[in-house]
C-alpha cells in the first residue's frame, strides 16, 4: 500500500491563549462599532449594565471564601508583597508614565493606562499559571482573594486620588454611587454566602457564563457610547502600537521586579512563582465593571489599555509558566537521579560490609 502522509490538525500555538472570552470581547467591540445603541435603546442598555455590574460584584462577594482568606494569613509576607506590587508599585509606575503625555500617549490613553495600574490582580489566571509552573497554588488562591477584596475599596479610592477630574468628575456623589453599585452588592454576597455558597458551587459553570456575559454587556455599552461620541477618531493605529509598546515595557518591569525582588526577600521557589504571577497581572473581569461606574461616557477609551494588557499578560505568562515548569521538572529529575545514585551507593556499601563480615 502506498504511504499516506499523516495530516496534522491545524491549531493555535500553545503559547497563544486566545480563549473564548477574549474572542467574545473582540466580537463585542466589533458589534459596538457596527451597531452601536442610541436613543431609548441606549437608556435601556445603561440600566441593564447597572444591574449587571451590581450582580457581578454580588457574585464576587458570594464566591470569596472567608475561610480560605483566613487560612492564608500565615503567608502574610507573601500576600503583603503581592498587595504592594498591585496597589503601590503598579500605581507608582503609572504615575511615572505621566511624562509620556502628550508626545507618546494622548491624555485619554494615559488615563486608561493609569487606571489599569490601579485595578486588583487576577484570580483565575494567577491560579492557573501558578499551577502550571508548579508554584504555591494555595497561596495564589489567597493572594487573588485578598487583592479582589481590597480592590473593591482601594481601586475607587486610588482612582479618586490619582485621576481627579480626568476620571469623569469624581465627587462625593460619585463615591456614593460606587459604594452602592460595587461595595454594597459585594458585601451582600459575603453575608449571604453561608446560605447560597453551596448553590454557587454546584452551578459554577452556569454562573461563570452569567458573569462573563455581564462583562460583555459592559464592554458593549462602553464602546457604543464611544462610537456615539466619536471618541474612536482620537485613536490611530500608530497610537495603538505605541500603547502596546508602553504596556510591554510595564509588564516587563513588573515581571522583573517580582522575580528578583521575591528572590532578594528570601522566598522559596514555589512562593516566588506565586508572587510573579499574582503580582504582575491585572484583572479584566474586575476592572471593566469598575470603569463603567468610574468613567461613565469616557469608559470606552479608559478600558482599552486594560483589554490590551490583559491579552498581553496571558500570552507572556503562558510562556513563562511553561518555562518555570520545565526548569522545575529538570531539577526534580536531577534530584531523583541523585537520590537513586545515593541509594545504589548505600546498597553497595552495605553489600561490601556484609562480605567483609563473612
Amino acid at each position: 500500500m502506498p504511504h499516506r502522509p499523516h495530516l496534522r490538525k491545524i491549531a493555535l500555538p500553545s503559547w497563544l491563549p486566545l480563549d473564548g472570552f477574549i474572542l467574545g470581547l473582540i466580537g463585542t467591540v466589533a458589534l459596538a462599532a457596527l451597531l452601536p445603541v442610541s436613543g431609548r435603546a441606549a437608556t435601556v442598555t445603561d440600566g441593564a449594565t447597572t444591574v449587571a455590574v451590581a450582580f457581578l460584584f454580588f457574585l464576587y462577594g458570594a464566591r470569596l471564601s472567608t475561610r480560605e482568606a483566613l487560612d492564608g494569613v500565615r503567608h502574610w509576607r507573601l500576600h503583603l508583597t503581592v498587595l504592594v506590587c498591585t496597589f503601590v508599585i503598579f500605581p507608582a509606575l503609572g504615575l511615572a508614565a505621566r511624562g509620556l503625555v502628550p508626545y507618546v500617549l494622548t491624555h485619554p490613553l494615559y488615563t486608561g493606562l493609569l487606571f489599569l495600574c490601579l485595578v486588583p490582580s487576577t484570580v483565575q489566571s494567577s491560579i492557573a499559571f501558578t499551577s502550571i509552573a508548579r508554584g504555591n497554588v494555595a497561596a495564589a488562591i489567597c493572594a487573588g482573594s485578598f487583592s479582589s477584596l481590597l480592590g473593591v475599596v482601594v481601586t475607587p479610592v486610588l482612582a479618586a486620588l490619582l485621576l481627579g477630574g480626568s476620571g469623569g468628575g469624581f465627587s462625593a456623589d460619585s463615591m456614593v454611587k460606587i459604594g452602592l453599585q460595587l461595595l454594597a452588592p459585594f458585601l451582600a454576597g459575603q453575608l449571604l454566602r453561608r446560605w447560597i455558597g453551596g448553590f454557587i458551587s454546584r452551578h459554577r459553570a452556569v454562573l461563570r457564563l452569567v458573569d462573563r456575559g455581564s462583562v460583555l454587556l459592559v464592554v458593549y455599552a462602553a464602546f457604543s457610547e464611544g462610537m456615539a461620541r466619536g471618541i474612536w477618531h482620537q485613536v490611530t493605529p500608530a497610537r495603538l502600537a505605541i500603547l502596546l509598546g508602553v504596556e510591554a515595557v510595564l509588564l516587563t518591569v513588573m515581571l522583573t521586579l517580582t522575580s528578583y525582588g521575591s528572590r532578594k526577600l528570601g522566598f522559596v521557589r514555589e512562593d516566588r512563582i506565586t508572587i510573579v504571577f499574582a503580582g504582575s497581572k491585572k484583572s479584566l473581569a474586575a476592572g471593566l465593571p469598575m470603569a463603567s461606574v468610574l468613567f461613565g461616557a469616557q469608559a470606552s477609551l479608559a478600558v482599552l489599555p486594560l483589554m490590551l494588557f490583559h491579552q498581553m499578560q496571558l500570552m507572556v505568562c503562558a510562556v513563562l509558566a511553561r518555562r518555570y515548569a520545565a526548569v522545575t521538572g529538570a531539577e526534580t529529575g536531577a534530584e531523583a537521579a541523585r537520590a537513586r545514585a545515593d541509594r545504589v551507593d548505600n546498597e553497595d556499601s552495605a553489600d561490601e560490609a556484609a562480605l567483609t563480615r563473612v
